[in-house]
């Protein structure tokens, strides 16, 4: 029964890790481009007189989104059509649950694994969801019945996979050096100490990989400057059919999507839940442990953020020309440069 509740626990707080951080990214995208631009931003959603910096503006979306008629253009495929959401975002949340949050604590004389679900093949597991989430991209636009709408998802089609085989490229050179696929156990290899000062993360092992990580994760995720499967001024977008929920759920996608990825990155290359020169032990190591994660996880969603409102976006010749020109190759001579110093070092 403790296993059970425990369970449901660690479920709970992977889909609210998720969902609560994905409704107020639509805030900080909103905030940190009207910095970024000179200019207000969203402040005129209140409660009760109170607007606390448009704090309540994803709260005013979500009820705007819930509330809007789901309006469904004739001739469409219905079944995929109200499939396409559900599978995007779901394939998104499904990645979640083998990001290790923190490690294992002992806590009244037993032992908690703050990682919702352990598997030695973590990563192979987090890479297949995200490549499925394809399929709800692609789904909405030929369901749709609309040549704009196809034409989006065919880009999405081209633009994920690309960058998806370029994703694994770049992360065989990381979790060969860690040797193992178990995410779990890449988090605990980076504990150590390069000349017993510098920990062993792997932004400093691997920093190439870790460029060309954030590049291929902004990339398979949709964001700016790579967003063309909807780039507004030049296509309408694989959802340009969709209303309501149906399309805050796409909406949402792109955002967990963008949590898993740099999830997957502070877990490879920022040492996780790991926190140098301090051991975690106990209740308290365990909140430290769930912290950790969560600020190396919010660094790299601002340095995203950050890179959205200010690199413009890329035609799409150019987006797969950097993919399968660039990335792939510049990912393949790192792997084989690990390969290799890994083999002399030993």
């Amino acid at each position: 029964m403790i296993l059970l509740a425990w369970s449901a626990v660690k479920v709970a707080y992977a889909l609210g890790f998720g969902l609560v951080l994905a409704g107020f990214l639509g805030w900080v995208e909103r905030k940190q481009s009207a910095v970024l631009q000179d200019r207000i931003g969203a402040n005129r959603a209140e409660i009760f007189g109170l607007r606390i910096i448009g704090l309540f503006h994803p709260v005013a979306d979500a009820i705007k989104l819930m509330t809007k008629e789901d309006f469904v253009p004739q001739r469409v495929l219905r079944p995929f059509h109200a499939l396409a959401p559900a599978l995007s975002l779901g394939c998104c949340l499904l990645c979640l649950a083998a990001l290790p949050f923190g490690g294992e604590v002992s806590v009244a004389s037993r032992t908690w694994n703050l990682q919702p679900w352990a598997s030695p093949v973590g990563l192979i597991y987090v890479l297949a969801f995200l490549g499925l989430g394809v399929h709800g991209v692609i789904m909405a636009g030929y369901a749709s019945n609309s040549n704009y709408g196809l034409l989006g998802g065919l880009r999405g089609a081209a633009q994920m996979i690309a960058y998806e085989v370029c994703m694994i490229a770049i992360l065989a050179g990381p979790m060969f050096l860690y040797g193992t696929l178990d995410l779990q156990e890449a988090v605990r290899w980076q504990g150590r100490f390069l000349g017993g000062v510098l920990p062993a993360w792997g932004v400093f092992t691997q920093p190439l990989a870790f460029l060309l990580f954030l590049v291929a994760g902004t990339a398979a995720s949709k964001r700016i400057p790579f967003d063309l499967p909807e780039g507004e001024s030049e296509i309408v977008g694989y959802h340009v059919e969709y209303s309501g929920m149906k399309f805050g759920m796409f909406m949402m996608s792109d955002f967990v999507e963008n949590i898993v990825i740099c999830g997957l990155g502070a877990t490879l290359f920022l040492g996780g839940w790991q926190v140098p020169f301090v051991t975690l032990t106990g209740s308290v190591g365990g909140v430290l442990m769930l912290a950790s994660f969560f600020v190396k996880t919010c660094a790299l969603l601002f340095f995203l953020m950050q890179v959205r409102w200010t690199l413009p976006r890329l035609r799409f010749d150019q987006l797969l020309d950097l993919g399968w020109k660039s990335l792939l190759p510049l990912s393949l001579a790192n792997f084989l440069i690990t390969v290799w110093g890994c083999y002399l070092w030993r």
